[in-house]
């Protein structure tokens, strides 16, 4: 989806740990300095944030100023979003955030958990992009369109982007990408793995495989994150976002790699 390295998800919040599944966090932690070579701003991200800006201005029944970005990991739709609206961002990663403030050092971001944030203020439109994915309870993923709801003006719009959904997953899914450039510890190359497999195709998740490949000084290292991500059929969001309180409606998406998207639009009514 948009903001990947050739393909492959991003910008994901810290799910809640799991029964058997022993997950990482690499990426968001002491792995984040690869986050710059995990999809370019100006490219992937731009493509989907033009998206966005469209369905902000096609849906929204107010003046659009203010946009929340949930998740917003390193900051790279925020980087192109602050060109049409002032943007605040949060996410439960404080090294992403700290990468997300560096990039955009006129913007606001802020640490929260998704499910249970509370701000004093609310927003004319809200993005909720591939970090919903990381909600991978029922309970979970209602708590954070909640949270999102009472955080939207009245007349405003909720963009919700589903990374896979039980229509759309793939098992065994596999996609792999190189990057290079300069980072925080020098020049590095790096290829990115990551696998998807649902062991239990009757649950609400599967479990995504990341493998870093890093050539940095010559030397190779290898390292690994293990996520589980929510799967849930399209109809369920239509119903969470619909009892949430917003009217639902939908877009379709194509990203750059030709991969398409049911993208959600929710609508706050004026009076609510």
């Amino acid at each position: 989806m948009c903001g990947s390295a050739a393909g492959l998800s991003s910008r994901r919040q810290y799910p809640r740990a799991g029964s058997a599944l022993k997950e990482t966090r690499h990426l968001y932690s002491d792995l984040a300095w690869l986050w710059p070579l995990w999809g370019r701003a100006e490219d992937e991200y731009a493509h989907y944030c033009r998206f966005v800006v469209r369905q902000i201005r096609d849906h929204a029944q107010r003046p659009v100023r203010t946009v929340l970005d949930i998740g917003c990991g390193g900051g790279k739709n925020v980087f192109n979003l602050k060109k049409k609206f002032q943007v605040t961002g949060l996410d439960l990663s404080p090294v992403m955030l700290a990468q997300a403030r560096r990039r955009n050092p006129e913007c606001e971001f802020i640490w929260g958990d998704m499910r249970m944030f509370r701000l004093e203020r609310s927003f004319d439109a809200i993005l909720m992009d591939d970090a919903i994915s990381l909600m991978n309870t029922r309970a979970d993923f209602a708590a954070a369109f909640r949270a999102a709801f009472v955080h939207l003006n009245p007349g405003g719009v909720l963009i919700a982007t589903p990374d896979a959904t039980v229509e759309t997953f793939r098992q065994n899914a596999t996609v792999c990408a190189t990057s290079s450039g300069n980072t925080p510890k020098g020049p590095v190359a790096v290829t990115f793995i990551e696998n998807h497999y649902d062991p239990a195709p009757a649950d609400d998740h599967f479990e995504a495989t990341l493998i870093y490949l890093i050539h940095r000084k010559g030397r190779l290292r290898m390292a690994s994150d293990h996520w589980r991500l929510g799967l849930f059929p399209l109809g369920f969001w239509r119903h969470v976002v619909a009892d949430t309180g917003f009217t639902v409606r939908s877009a379709p998406y194509c990203d750059d790699d030709e991969n398409e998207y049911t993208v959600l639009i929710g609508c706050k009514s004026r009076n609510a």
